[in-house]
């Protein structure tokens, strides 16, 4: 497994918790552009990202207090069944992950190595750590 976590510039915690990606088998035989590594994680996100958006459309079950606490604001609603599905593009995705990695707002660091090249081969181990660190921009810069 591949783990994935996000910091930002200037900020003690992370962006989110860190998850984990499966290592592809065609990885242990050699190395990947990184162009590859950025499109398999914005991929396997988007995948994420659409599943947990079909699991919010399942009903939830509402215990008595927050029944009563709903009634009192005006409204009872079994969770987001209102709120309409979010369509995500993947290739968009990519083409918006790579294109921000070009124009230098985010930094990959896979096992304590910067990577300064979208083409560069890396060498991924089962147990590596890819670290995107997003860079804060300055104003009037």
């Amino acid at each position: 497994m591949l783990t994935i976590s996000a910091r930002a510039l200037g900020r003690k915690k992370p962006l989110f918790a860190d998850w984990s990606v499966p290592l592809p088998p065609e990885l242990h035989e050699g190395g990947v552009s990184l162009r590859d590594v950025i499109t398999r994680v914005v991929r396997q996100e988007v995948a994420a990202f659409r599943k947990r958006q079909s699991q919010r459309r399942f009903m939830r079950v509402l215990s008595s207090r927050q029944i009563e606490d709903a009634a009192e604001e005006g409204k009872v609603a079994p969770g987001d069944s209102a709120m309409p599905a979010q369509e995500v593009d993947d290739d968009a995705a990519v083409a918006t992950a790579l294109q921000a990695f070009e124009d230098g707002l985010y930094l990959v660091v896979i096992d304590e190595e910067e990577q300064r090249s979208l083409d560069n081969q890396v060498f991924l181990r089962p147990h590596s750590r890819i670290t995107f660190i997003r860079l804060t921009l300055l104003a009037g810069g």
